[in-house]
């Protein structure tokens, strides 16, 4: 299959993008560990704060629907703090 050269120009220019792209994912996703780290320096737990980033990105109904399930079943199998007090 040959390309024509305004076909190949598109190509190697929509592969550069998506390369320039990636590098500049791989660099946010190291500015985000860097500030993980940090806040695991200053105390901070680093597995409830991305529970908290992932709640946050939900939307609203959704994660109180998934909340009510949740403390559902957490009561069902008597591990809901309710249940615990009793």
């Amino acid at each position: 299959m040959q390309l024509q050269t305004s076909t190949k120009d598109q190509l190697r220019t929509i592969v550069a993008r998506i390369e320039r792209l990636e590098e500049e994912k791989a660099a946010l996703a190291a500015d985000i560990r860097e500030v993980y780290a940090e806040a695991k320096g200053n105390g901070f737990d680093v597995k409830a704060l991305r529970a908290v980033i992932r709640l946050r990105k939900q939307d609203e109904n959704k994660r109180r629907e998934e909340e009510a399930v949740l403390a559902t079943y957490l009561h069902a199998l008597g591990m809901a703090p309710e249940a615990e007090a009793a």
